[in-house]
C-alpha cells in the first residue's frame, strides 16, 4: 500500500514539474468552465462568482464580487510574476541586449497593432468598436504548455521569444486598459500610489532585500491603484520591476559566512552544543537567502501557485460560454466574433513575422536569416494567437451585455483554437534542435552579460 502511494505522488509531483502541465492545467479549467455553464450547475456557477466579499474598514473598503477578486486581485500577483519574468530576461538571459530586446519588443507591437487594425475592420461603424483590444494580448501559459509539449522541435531561443512576445503583449493590453477602459481616476489615490513607487524605488536604491518589505509597500500600491480607477494589475508589474535583482552580498563574502556556519557545525558536533547547532543553521539559513536575489526568491516562490492556483481560476471564472443555439448560430454571424477571431489568428501572425522580417531585413537584430530560422518564427507567430487569459479579461471590461459578451468569447474560443493547433502543426514539422544549435543570435566575442545592481 506505502508503494503504491509513493507512486502515485511521484506521478502527481513529476506532472507538475512538466513545463506543459500549466498549460495543461488551464485547458483543464477551461473545458470544466464550459462544461459546468452548459449544464444545471450554471445557476450555482453563476451565484458564487458574484457574491460580493468586504476587505478593509470605512473609506478604505474594497466591496467586489468574487468575479472581480479574482480579475483585479489574482491577476495581479499574476503580473507580479510577468513583471519578475521579464526583468530577469532583460537582465540575465537573452533579451539581455539592446538589440536582442528590440526584436521581441518590436513583434509584439506589431502583433498588438494588426489585430486591433483587423477588429477595426470588421466593427468599424458599429456598437462593438470597444471591443477593439480583445485580440491584442498572447496567453502566455498556454503558448508555453503548447511549446514544452513540441519538446526540442522548438529551440530555446523561440522559447524566449515567444515569452518575451506574450509579456509585451499582456503589458501593452495592460496600458490599454489603464487609458482606454478607464472611466475616472481618482488623484488622491493614484498620488498614494506614487508616493509607493518611490518608497520602492529608494529601497531598490539602498539595496534592501527583504521581500516582505517590498511586499506590503506593494500591497498598499496594489489597493491605492485599484482605488484610482486604474486596473490593479499595473501595481503587479510595477513591483516586479522594482524588486532588486542582485543579491545582496558579494561572493567572497558568501564563502565566508558559509565557512562560518560549516565552522559551527563542526563545533557542535564536537562538543554536543544544540545552541551552537541552533546558531549553524541560522549562519547556513542567511547563506542560502543571500545567495539568491530577492527577484529570484519571489519568482520561486510565486511560480507554482500562479501557474497551478491563479490561471486555472482565472479560466474557470471566465471562460463559461453558455453554448445557447441562438445565441450561437447570431455570433457566427456577428463582426464582433469574427473581427476577434480573425484578429487573433490572422493578425497576430501577421503583424508578429511581418515586423520581425522587416527588422532583420534593416540589420537591426542579430537573428540569424535562414529558412528553418523563418519556420520556426512563423510558428511562434501562429502560437501568439493564443489570446485567451488577457482577451476574456478585455471582454468583460468592453461589453457588460450577455450577448456582446458572449460573441467576443466565442470568437477568442474560436481564434486561439485555430492559432494553436496550426502552430503547433508547423513547430512539429520541424527537425529537433541539439545543444549546438539553440543559441538564436550572433553573439560577438565580448558580449557576455555582467551581473548589474539593481
Amino acid at each position: 500500500m506505502a508503494d503504491n502511494s509513493n507512486t502515485i505522488i511521484n506521478r502527481i509531483t513529476g506532472f507538475f514539474r512538466k513545463d506543459s502541465a500549466a498549460g495543461m492545467m488551464l485547458m483543464f479549467a477551461t473545458i470544466l468552465a464550459l462544461i459546468v455553464a452548459n449544464s444545471p450547475l450554471y445557476e450555482l456557477y453563476h451565484h458564487l462568482l458574484e457574491m460580493h466579499i468586504q476587505l478593509g474598514v470605512g473609506d478604505l473598503t474594497i466591496d467586489e464580487s468574487v468575479h472581480h477578486w479574482i480579475n483585479d486581485g489574482l491577476m495581479a500577483v499574476f503580473f507580479l510574476l510577468v513583471g519578475l519574468e521579464i526583468k530577469r530576461e532583460l537582465k540575465y538571459g537573452e533579451l539581455s541586449t539592446v538589440q536582442s530586446a528590440l526584436l521581441p519588443a518590436v513583434a509584439a507591437v506589431g502583433g498588438a497593432m494588426l489585430p486591433a487594425l483587423i477588429y477595426w475592420g470588421f466593427n468599424a461603424g458599429t456598437e462593438n468598436m470597444s471591443g477593439w483590444a480583445i485580440p491584442m494580448a498572447t496567453d502566455i501559459a498556454f503558448v508555453i504548455g503548447v511549446v514544452a509539449l513540441l519538446g526540442t522541435r522548438v529551440p530555446v531561443w523561440a522559447k524566449v521569444f515567444v515569452t518575451a512576445i506574450a509579456v509585451v503583449d499582456d503589458l501593452i493590453a495592460v496600458l490599454v486598459i489603464a487609458f482606454f477602459y478607464t472611466e475616472s481616476i481618482s488623484m488622491v489615490a493614484l498620488g498614494i500610489a506614487g508616493i509607493c513607487l518611490l518608497v520602492l524605488l529608494l529601497l531598490n536604491y539602498r539595496g534592501v532585500n527583504k521581500i516582505s518589505i517590498y511586499m506590503v509597500i506593494g500591497f498598499i500600491m496594489w489597493w491605492a491603484v485599484l482605488k484610482s480607477g486604474i486596473h490593479a494589475t499595473i501595481a503587479g508589474v510595477v513591483l516586479g520591476f522594482v524588486i532588486p535583482a542582485s543579491r545582496g552580498w558579494s561572493l567572497d563574502k558568501l564563502k565566508e559566512y558559509a565557512q562560518e556556519g560549516f565552522d559551527l557545525f563542526k563545533q557542535a558536533a564536537d562538543d554536543d552544543m544544540p545552541v551552537t547547532k541552533g546558531q549553524a543553521l541560522h549562519h547556513m539559513e542567511e547563506t542560502v537567502t543571500h545567495a539568491e536575489s530577492p527577484l529570484h526568491r519571489l519568482e520561486h516562490k510565486l511560480h507554482f501557485s500562479v501557474y497551478f492556483l491563479i490561471m486555472p481560476v482565472f479560466a474557470f471564472a471566465n471562460a463559461g460560454v453558455v453554448f445557447d443555439p441562438e445565441v450561437v448560430g447570431h455570433a457566427f454571424v456577428s463582426p464582433l466574433t469574427w473581427g476577434v477571431a480573425v484578429g487573433l489568428f490572422v493578425g497576430k501572425q501577421i503583424g508578429i513575422l511581418g515586423f520581425t522580417w522587416i527588422l532583420t531585413k534593416l540589420g537591426l537584430t542579430d537573428l540569424v536569416d535562414n529558412k528553418e530560422t523563418w519556420k520556426t518564427v512563423y510558428g511562434v507567430a501562429l502560437l501568439a494567437g493564443i489570446g485567451f487569459t488577457m482577451s476574456l479579461f478585455i471582454a468583460n471590461l468592453s461589453f457588460t451585455d450577455f450577448e456582446h459578451l458572449e460573441f467576443g468569447k466565442i470568437g477568442i474560443l474560436l481564434g486561439s483554437l485555430v492559432s494553436g493547433l496550426l502552430g503547433y502543426f508547423v513547430l512539429s514539422r520541424q527537425p529537433e534542435y541539439g545543444a549546438d544549435t539553440q543559441q538564436p543570435f550572433d553573439v560577438p566575442e565580448g558580449n557576455e552579460t555582467e551581473v548589474q545592481p539593481g
